[in-house]
């Protein structure tokens, strides 16, 4: 049994189609980043999945339950951290963790859960005293006063300084390493490259990817270099017959071919028209494509 099944899913908003038939799945002891850009589906899909919203078709299981009419039972072992917090202005974080963990009533001791998320020294303050990046840890140790067995994390390092997006990596990882399914809802591409085990993309309603991260990342190559800025990307692009990506100095030939030879083809052909137009060829890099590139391509509007 998967720990997270979601199936056909739907949601209408009257003429509104939010979510139009999706299914993905979420294992245990894994990180699975439910990704897309704003208004693509995935905040509605897993509102669903935690219970605070009910689908207008379809299904969504989570360890084995339906959400929405056996939510009291499903939350007794799930943990969520939703990205506005829903704390007391006055609230100390302390006393607020240790609240969580005695509603739970599943062993977690709420004094090593604050110093886990690195909020010892701020045990007494209150919600409202905290910065941005404090907030976002408080609301994690909530969700891990669950001890949960599947966590929906919602931007756990939004506005976390570097050194605390390094402390919630950990905990994200030693969570899906205990055996927990994590579900990762975030907007930075990089958060996801660094975490996914699972990547769950969303665009328009539905699902545009749904792989590994490795998968999705060696299924096209990347041929990467810097160069003048004057370069004409697009006299580039009909030398080599592959769309040209340009941002400042930098340009992204991607393509998808089983054939291993066409890289070093395709660097050999840029090297010779850069050369024969007189520009530098500096950090040349070949390579599967990263996250971001893989999203842009995936949500890209296609009518621009």
């Amino acid at each position: 049994m998967a720990a997270v099944e979601v199936e056909n899913l739907s949601v209408h908003y009257g003429p509104l189609r939010a979510v139009d038939g999706v299914s993905f799945t979420a294992a245990f002891g894994e990180v699975t980043a439910v990704l897309g850009p704003n208004g693509a589906g995935k905040t509605s899909t897993i509102e669903i999945c935690e219970g605070f919203r009910r689908p207008t078709s379809g299904s969504a299981r989570v360890l084995g339950l339906d959400p929405w009419t056996q939510r009291t039972e499903l939350h007794r072992e799930v943990g969520v951290m939703l990205q506005d917090g829903g704390v007391y202005p006055s609230a100390r974080v302390g006393e607020t963790v240790a609240q969580f963990c005695r509603l739970y009533n599943r062993g977690a001791s709420a004094d090593e859960l604050v110093a886990r998320v690195g909020l010892a020294e701020r045990a007494t303050a209150m919600w409202r005293r905290l910065s941005g990046g404090e907030k976002q840890r408080l609301c994690l140790a909530l969700a891990l006063a669950a001890r949960p067995r599947v966590a929906f994390l919602d931007e756990p390092t939004s506005g976390v300084d570097v050194n605390g997006r390094d402390d919630v990596r950990g905990i994200i990882r030693d969570l899906a390493g205990e055996g927990c399914a994590v579900v990762l809802a975030t907007h930075e591409l990089d958060e996801a490259e660094r975490l996914a085990d699972q990547v769950v993309l969303f665009n328009r309603g539905q699902i545009v990817a749904n792989s590994t991260l490795a998968n999705l990342r060696s299924s096209r190559t990347t041929v990467r270099f810097r160069s003048s800025s004057s370069l004409d990307a697009a006299a580039l692009a009909r030398h080599v017959g592959l769309d040209v990506a340009e941002n400042n100095d930098e340009f992204t030939i991607s393509f998808s071919s089983p054939d291993s030879s066409m890289a070093s083809d395709l660097v050999s052909r840029i090297s010779v028209w850069l050369g024969s137009n007189s520009l530098p060829l500096h950090d040349l890099n070949v390579g599967g494509e990263r996250l971001e590139d893989i999203f842009r391509m995936l949500t890209k509007d296609k009518g621009s």
